[in-house]
């Protein structure tokens, strides 16, 4: 059994195939790394070894009979703590919802697994999805594996901290507003936000809506290719997700990038820019040059307003979202005199500080006298930030921005300052509100050997597009620029 704390999915499967390797043998080995790695990171909440091992036993009695395996044959996977799964606590980094075990899947967890993944557990994550840093979970910060000083990013930095520390070979986040791309690029790891529509969100527990998105959180390229070729397509119990078809993103990756043209938009490189980060970036683009690719500049002038237009819709989905929990049907239940007093109790007790702040943000925009004003507006800023993006693609074939303005910060520095904290999603919610695809990939590191992260973006459902070249951005020693 390899020590090789970076398996790709390609690489598991051949090795079965080959008999060098067994799927128990690999569940055993990542039980092994997370008894000893896990406390110091706190990137896994729950262990699913029954799971992991019954699948492991399933995919060895294929190997045995010959049987031709699936794609995904023994793939260690690891599963955000806000997809439900059926039997495995899924508490969404939330007191309010521990202990709950859904009794069903997810439709993406469901695909994996019959594509031969096998669920270790699931990993820690600020609470209900809502950060930007992992600090808000109530189970506990988690740690960067590159730096334990800093954060992982947020809000998937359980996921992003379990890949790039060897604890799993690939992992399921969501993304919101930045929670799967924000976190790839601070723990170094490739990390891909889907269209909106793309990959069904049933089994997603809701934070917002209209913005929510379940993504692959990877070693390369080629394995998030291969997840999105597994997740990917309608599913008749998510009416929000799109029947339009699926590319063969494995085989799309490997097609020629020379001659793409790729648009740099002047907003994402403004004040509040490291420079570290800015030198990288740019960097990366000229290697995209040195590729064939074409720089194009492109304007979209209503980037400004992203972060209070998302700050406005995401919690105002929130609020309504986050009603359900009540202490009623599931999850904590807070013991009180009367109905209304149990309500404020069990909501007062089980939320933590920002999940509150949000609420009230949301339900103060959304409140008699204030629609207008804000939410309404909101939703309007919404359109003219799809249409820069729209009118940027007809400039450009894909475009590329800096992940985040700064690289991974230290635990504890922006706790008491939430606008700073919102300020570290300046480049990754523009593509949310928009709907459009992006992913994360390592761009080098600073002078202290921290990760940064190039953004690819794409047309509505062009990840083929966006995959194709970060995967040649991957090839051409983008990591190390």
């Amino acid at each position: 059994m390899t020590n090789d704390a970076r398996l790709t999915v390609a690489g598991i499967r051949a090795d079965l195939a080959a008999k060098k390797i067994s799927a128990r043998e690999l569940v055993t080995e990542y039980r092994s790394r997370i008894d000893r790695e896990n406390p110091g990171l706190n990137a896994y909440l729950a262990l699913s070894p029954e799971r992991a091992f019954a699948q492991a036993d399933r995919i060895d009695r294929m190997v045995e009979r010959g049987a031709e395996l699936p794609p995904l044959a023994g793939l260690p996977l690891a599963v955000k703590d806000v997809i439900a799964t059926r039997g495995i606590p899924t508490t969404c980094g939330s007191r309010i919802l521990e202990g709950y075990r859904p009794p069903y899947d997810a439709t993406a967890v469901e695909r994996l697994e019959q594509a031969g993944a096998m669920v270790l557990g699931k990993t820690n994550c600020d609470e209900f999805a809502m950060g930007s840093s992992n600090e808000n979970s109530a189970y506990g910060p988690v740690r960067n594996p590159v730096a334990p000083d800093r954060v992982p990013g947020g809000s998937s930095g359980g996921s992003a901290a379990a890949v790039a520390a060897g604890l799993a070979v690939a992992a399921l986040g969501t993304d919101t507003g930045g929670s799967v791309r924000q976190p790839g690029a601070f723990c170094g790891i490739p990390a891909l936000m889907p269209t909106y529509g793309r990959v069904s969100r049933y089994g997603l527990v809701a934070f917002a809506s209209s913005l929510d998105r379940i993504g692959p959180m990877t070693n390369t390229v080629a394995d998030a290719a291969a997840l999105l070729g597994v997740i990917a397509g309608h599913d008749p119990h998510d009416a929000t997700s799109a029947a339009v078809p699926v590319h063969d993103y494995t085989a799309e990756i490997e097609k020629r990038v020379a001659g793409l043209r790729i648009g740099v938009p002047r907003e994402y490189f403004g004040e509040g820019m490291d420079a570290e980060v800015r030198a990288k970036v740019e960097a990366g683009i000229a290697l995209l040059e040195r590729l064939g690719c074409r720089r194009v500049e492109v304007e979209m002038p209503h980037t400004d307003y992203a972060i209070a237009t998302y700050y406005v819709i995401a919690t105002a989905e929130a609020s309504s979202n986050l009603a359900r929990y009540d202490g009623v049907r599931y999850g904590v239940r807070a013991p009180a005199d009367s109905l209304a007093a149990m309500y404020r109790k069990t909501r007062g007790t089980g939320f933590g500080a920002e999940v509150k702040r949000r609420i009230m943000l949301g339900t103060y925009a959304l409140s008699t006298g204030y629609y207008e004003a804000y939410y309404l507006k909101a939703q309007k800023v919404r359109t003219l930030i799809a249409r820069d993006f729209q009118q940027a693609f007809e400039k450009a074939d894909l475009l590329v921005t800096p992940t985040s303005p700064t690289p991974a910060f230290r635990l504890g520095e922006r706790t008491t300052d939430p606008l700073a904290m919102y300020l570290a999603d300046i480049y990754t919610v523009t593509g949310s509100l928009a709907g459009v695809p992006g992913i994360s990939v390592p761009c080098g590191r600073t002078a202290e050997g921290l990760p940064v992260g190039l953004q690819i973006f794409g047309p509505h459902f062009r990840e083929d597009l966006v995959l194709r070249l970060a995967h040649a951005f991957e090839r051409a020693g983008g990591s190390q620029v």
